[in-house]
């Protein structure tokens, strides 16, 4: 087949007129049409910039957030730290009070009790002198009675010996003597119950006599007592209440399970004493032996170590020192 070549076909004027004129037509279109598109580029380069903008405040956001966040972080940690240090700190000056409070409560509590057993003492003493001069009285009376009979026996005496000498037989004779006789061992009889109710009367005045000096001594003694606790009280109510309040504070500062725990110790522990120093690698309660690892672990202030052998709370010199 014979190849087809295609020739240019030959543009007519009228063809270019019509082409120009159109092509004209396209620029004046594109002139007016020009402001616009620019308009719309404008418009769309603020937009990407504050899209920009947005974003890099975004970032900036985001980072602020995050170094707020790790700086609260690390803040909960610090104060995570000093929260248990100040606990440790709170513990050992609330020891320190109550011990200060224990002591002045045993002084004042020895002397209540003196006095306490001064009083039962002056009543036991009160009571028994009145019940020796009751026993005295009834010796007394017990004496006046024998003293009577023997004044009656004497009297029948001499009323049957006067009858004896109006007999008529002998038998009235012999009964007569029988009676005379009895009331003569009636006699005897009394005047010893005489001599005992004497010396029973006698031992008894000695004794009350005794008890009375003693009750004196006892109401003397207990007078001293009574000034010297009613002394003690003026002295140490104050100081007692300053030191109550300030047990209070430091028990707000602290756990409700440590304060469970440290009341729980103080309770078992024979002289109160729930936190204690290490003294001597040793434990100041029960003075056993402390490893080192522990040791290190108390000096950390990171948790609260007990000891392993009598359950209190250990403390280093750190804490010892910031409380003093």
């Amino acid at each position: 087949m014979a190849k087809s070549t295609k020739q240019p076909v030959a543009t007519s004027k009228p063809e270019k007129l019509l082409k120009k004129t159109r092509d004209e037509a396209t620029t004046e279109e594109k002139t007016e049409k020009k402001p616009a598109a620019k308009k719309g580029k404008d418009d769309l380069k603020a937009e990407v910039k504050n899209e920009v903008k947005k974003v890099a405040a975004a970032e900036e956001a985001s980072d602020v957030i995050k170094s707020v966040s790790r700086s609260k972080m690390e803040a909960a940690d610090d104060k995570s730290e000093v929260t248990i240090e100040k606990k440790l700190i709170a513990l050992y000056s609330l020891q320190q009070i109550d011990s200060q409070i224990d002591k002045i409560r045993i002084i004042r509590g020895e002397l209540p009790l003196e006095v306490q057993d001064l009083e039962d003492e002056i009543a036991g003493l009160e009571t028994r002198i009145e019940n020796y001069i009751q026993e005295t009285d009834a010796f007394d009376k017990s004496l006046n009675d024998k003293k009577n009979a023997i004044k009656e026996s004497l009297a029948l005496i001499k009323k049957y010996e006067d009858q004896q000498m109006n007999v008529r037989n002998n038998r009235e004779y012999d009964s007569l003597s029988k009676e005379i006789e009895y009331q003569n061992l009636e006699i005897q009889l009394s005047e010893k119950r005489i001599r005992e109710f004497q010396q029973s009367i006698d031992a008894k005045k000695e004794e009350i006599e005794h008890f009375q000096k003693l009750l004196q001594d006892r109401k003397s003694d207990l007078e001293i007592k009574k000034n010297e606790l009613e002394d003690i009280i003026a002295e140490t109510e104050k100081e007692e209440n300053d030191l109550v309040n300030s047990s209070e504070e430091n028990r707000q500062v602290i756990e409700e399970r440590l304060i469970t725990a440290y009341s729980r110790i103080r309770k078992n522990a024979r002289n109160g004493l729930a936190v204690v120093q290490i003294e001597r690698d040793a434990c100041g309660g029960c003075f056993n032996k402390i490893p080192p690892q522990h040791q290190l672990d108390i000096r950390m202030h990171k948790k609260i170590i007990v000891c392993e052998y009598c359950g209190r709370i250990l403390v280093d010199d750190g804490i010892v020192s910031a409380v003093v």
